[in-house]
Parts: C-alpha cells; structure tokens; sequence
C-alpha cells in the first residue's frame, strides 16, 4: 500500500511540474456571418449592394501564432500552423508546450509565410495541416497554397444563380491578425474566436458580385483579394476566454491486427511529387496479404453463381474499370451507377460514388452482398473458401497467422492488395521529370487545363484545375458538375440527408481517364471530347451547382476546336501504360 501512494505521489508531482512547466493553448473559431452562426447552403445573406448569397465553402490555413506579454515583447511559437474547414468541421486547434505566464494579446496569420508556403508539399506526413490531400489547398503546378478559400452561389439581376469564388494566395497576401486577449496561462486556457464573414465580404471595403467580379486568385492588381486582405483584421473577434481543468488526453495508436510471426513487408511505392498518404496502420502493408488479396480480387467464388469476380467491374487493363456505362452484376443485373476506376485509393478518404464506405475495408464486402452486384452473403463466401480445395488456408496463415477465414480477414486482405495500386508513370509525370517533352498541342492544353475563365482579368483557361488539381488530379470533395439538371440520382444527400448535398458526388481522379470511359456517375457521356462538349456548351443550373462551375457563363466555357483537341491531347498524357498493359 505505502509502495503504491510513493508511486502515486511521483505521478502527481510529474503532472504539477510539467504543469508549470508548459502550457496548452487551444483555439476555437467560429464561422459567424452578422454575429449568428453559419448557415451553410442558405440563401438567407446579403452583400452591402442587396445582392443574396449563400456561403458553401469556407477553407482557410492559419500560421505563425505568438503571444504578447505585458512589456510588449512577444512569445513565438514555432511550427505552428493549422487547417481550418468548415465543411469538414475542423474548427480548433490546441498549441502545446507554451511557456505559462501572463499575456495581453494574441497574433497569427491567415495564410503562410514563405518558406512554408513554397516547401516541398510531398514532405508532410498525411496528417499535417499543409499535406494537399488533406487539405485541398495546394496550387499544384501554380506553386504555392491557397491561404483562404470562399465559395458560394448567388441571385443576379435576373434572379439567376450564379456562383462565386473568392480564393486569397500569394506570399504578399498572408494577412496578419492581432486581437487583445488578457491570458493567464498556467494549464490549459481555451479562447474562442468569431470569425465573422459579413464583414469579410463587406467592411470596410464592400464588395459586390456583380460589380466587383465573381472570381478570383490574387493575381497581381486584382481588387478583390486586396478588398478581401483590408478586410480580413477586423473579421475576427474574441468570443470568450476559459481556463480548463487539467485533463490527461489519452492519444490511440491502433495495434496491427492478426500479424503473423514472419511476415514481409510491402514496399509501397508512390511518385515524389505526391502528398504522403494515410496508410491504415492496423492493416500494415504486408507481400504476404497483398498476395491473399490479389487472388480473392479475382476469385469468382465470392459472388452468388460462382461467375463474377471483383475483376470483372474492374479489370486491369481498362485502369481498373469496366468499359460499361452502369455497373452489370454476377446474375446480370445492372446498376444505376458506373464502375469506378481502382487506383491511387490510397490517397481517397470515403469510397462509392457517394462516399457511404469510410474505409477500404468497408467498401470491398458491400459489393459482396449487394443483390444487384455479386448477391452473395459473406457467410456463404466464408465456406467455399474454406471447401474449395485450393490453398487458401495457407494464404491465410502466411498473412494472419492463422489458417481461419472470416469475413474480416477478407476485408483487410483485399484493402491490402487496393492500396497498392498506384499511377504514377504516365508521360505527364516523365514530362516533370524532364524525361519527354509535351508536343505543342499536349503543352496547350495542360495551359488550359491550369487557367481559369475569368474574362474580367484577361484569363480565358478550361478551369478544370478547381476540381482536379495536384498530382493526383482529383479531390476529396463531393460536387454538382451539372451532368444532370433534373437530379434523378440525389447522390451524397442519400448519405448524409442534406439537401445542400443533393446531386453530388465524388470527385474522380483524372489518371488513367482515357481507359476509363465512360464517364460520370452514370456513364452518360462516351468520350472525351463529349465531357469537354459538356463543360463548354452548357451545365444545366441547378441549387447544388458547384460554384466555380456556376460561376461561368449559362454558354459554359467557351473554347474553340482547336482548344478542345489540345485539352483531348493533354488529357491523354495522364494514362498510365501499366495499366493498358496489364493482365490476370
């Protein structure tokens, strides 16, 4: 008893002194527009010029935090930065190991400062702020991250939607902010801050749509982001101050499932220039369970009759895709849904069209059961693999160490094998290299692809950047293209009930895409030059239209014959020969 009260009494003094020692900072903001909270989607604002608005993207980096004590000096806190977004409710932030004391005031920055916003994106772990696939921020070829990101639609004098996008950039455009803030730092004290977007959009620079533009980058001269700059310092407000009571956080670390006592592991493989993917770390990579993987992928055992394996909606050579305009499944049955291509998924956090799967593992049994797709039960799967007279039990020793199939062991094995499907090697990557040389018309069409429409500034691109920009020319978000005005399929809003989410769905990667046709949610378009058609002759309007699209003329973006050729072309240079190549 008396050995354990002298343990006891050691713990409690480590906790007092690192108490003194250090203290947590942790930030709350908040979205506020005219001091009430944020309604996303909702109609219900209006800019000084009477023009209604609704705000469905608020994204923003925040940097470089330092605390003023009473003799003015100030308190620096290195690697400091952090991604704010409201859609994805990251709206806090804690700063740990702060010297305790008492300050007066709290400064930060909204954006980045040079040397972090021109660092190599690739370094940062897939968990950090400024990894691009985390944060959907990153300028890709442009260079450089976007430090605040505004979109929305709005009503114009025709009482037609319109959309609007206001992105801050550029190192002369981080954007300091000091607030007063009377701290006393001893453990923890958490400030909640207003981030108020009235007065972002309207003081003490107004700002119209209509007059002022619907767009725009941070170009040099541009008077949108310089409004948007003079405006930002007096967007932000101390909410209230709280000294927290001393809590131990408890940080999980997922142990490795049913790891077997030899074992070897993967070598992943990925280009230098792509962000650092989150890897599961439960179901390390393993050649043992990429090996299991593999086969199950093509065994058609796991379907109903026997007939359909996972490879025939995703065959090899057509970049893991099947050619058809809705998926057919193992009884023959066709689906209102196209097959998805299968690579680089280990850079995608929700899976389907829909993104109902938050994880690998969970998207491969659906298929599974579906009574559409292969209309099996895993019940019955697990038992004629476990009868098939093949070696599956030792397959299944080598990966889990242990000859027992479940259905669980099945989702980790064929998680495994997905995520080792990476595209990397198209020309478009040997052109960076400096190993080829695009022909004129490819180089076109990548300008085009880079250069936004925005003819009040003289910019006259394809605009396709916003929604498949990076190295993996894809992103994370869930979007309305306008392929289908009458939103027949009410996508992402089945998954998450709100209506702002009706007709959208995700955003594929374009790698690969001349293997992939057909195109859309619905395989509605056959090829290529029918998708560019699409974009250029019309997006029919509609709500939940994505507001860089809405943004655009009711014509679409216009682009000549030549232009559509050279965006084909360049389009072209994306596909991987590893995957028209390949075969079971």
């Amino acid at each position: 008893m008396n050995f354990r009260c002298i343990i006891s009494s050691w713990l409690l003094l480590g906790v007092l002194w690192k108490a003194a020692s250090a203290a947590t900072l942790q930030l709350e903001i908040t979205q506020k527009v005219s001091g009430e909270n944020l309604q996303p989607a909702s109609f219900r604002y209006q800019t000084a010029a009477g023009e209604t608005f609704s705000i469905t993207r608020v994204s923003y980096l925040v940097s470089d935090f330092a605390l003023q004590r009473n003799d003015g000096s100030w308190l620096e806190i290195p690697n400091s930065v952090a991604w704010l977004d409201y859609e994805h409710n990251r709206n806090s932030l804690r700063l740990e190991k702060v010297s305790p004391g008492e300050y007066r005031a709290l400064r930060f920055a909204i954006g980045l400062n040079t040397n972090l916003n021109h660092a190599d994106p690739a370094q940062f772990p897939a968990s950090h702020p400024l990894n691009p696939n985390l944060n959907d921020l990153h300028w890709s070829w442009q260079g450089g991250y976007i430090f605040l990101a505004l979109e929305g639609l709005w009503r114009n004098a025709n009482g037609e939607l319109d959309g609007w996008s206001y992105h801050v950039a550029r190192d002369p455009n981080a954007t300091r902010i000091t607030l007063a803030a009377p701290l006393m730092l001893t453990n923890e004290t958490k400030v909640e801050l207003d981030f108020d977007l009235a007065t972002l959009l309207n003081a003490p620079r107004p700002l119209s749509f209509g007059k002022d533009g619907s767009s725009t980058h941070s170009r040099d001269g541009d008077p949108i982001s310089a409004a948007l700059i003079k405006n930002l310092p007096g967007a932000f407000r101390v909410h209230r101050l709280t000294q927290l009571n001393d809590t131990e956080i408890a940080i999980a670390h997922p142990q490795p499932l049913y790891m077997p006592e030899k074992f070897t592991p993967y070598e992943f493989q990925m280009s230098a220039t792509f962000p650092i993917p989150d890897l599961p770390r439960d179901n390390p990579l393993l050649n043992e369970r990429v090996e299991l993987g593999k086969k199950l992928f093509f065994d058609p055992q796991l379907s109903i009759n026997n007939k359909q394996s996972c490879a025939d909606c995703h065959a090899p050579e057509k970049a893991f895709s099947d050619g058809r305009r809705t998926a057919r499944g193992a009884e023959g049955k066709f689906g209102p849904r196209n097959s998805m291509p299968l690579f680089n998924l280990a850079w995608k956090r929700e899976f389907f069209w829909d993104g109902r799967a938050k994880s690998l593992r969970e998207q491969v049994l659906q298929p599974i059961e579906n009574p559409i797709e292969m209309h099996e039960t895993l019940t019955n799967v697990v038992m004629k693999l476990s009868r098939s007279g093949t070696n599956y039990p030792t397959l299944f020793t080598a990966a889990f160490g242990a000859p027992e199939i479940t259905a669980e062991k099945i989702s980790l094995a064929l998680e495994n094998y997905l995520l080792t499907l990476t595209s990397f090697n198209a020309k478009f990557d040997r052109v960076l290299r400096g190993e080829e040389k695009f022909t004129t018309e490819e180089q076109r069409g990548f300008e085009l692809f880079s250069t936004e429409y925005d003819p009040r500034r003289g910019q006259f691109g394809a605009d396709c950047f916003h929604c498949h920009g990076g190295p993996l020319f894809q992103s994370q978000a869930f979007a309305n293209n306008g392929s289908d005005g009458a939103l027949v399929d009410i996508g992402r809003e089945k998954v998450t009930g709100k209506a702002s989410d009706r007709g959208k769905f995700s955003t594929p990667s374009l790698r690969n895409i001349a293997l992939t046709a057909p195109y859309m949610h619905d395989g509605r378009f056959r090829t290529l030059e029918s998708v560019i058609e699409h974009y250029s002759t019309g997006v029919p309007r509609s709500p939940t239209l994505d507001p860089n699209l809405a943004k655009h003329p009711d014509s679409g973006v216009p682009l000549s014959a030549a232009d559509k050729k050279a965006l084909v072309a360049f389009l072209r240079t994306l596909t991987d020969a590893q995957f028209s190549m390949t075969k079971n």
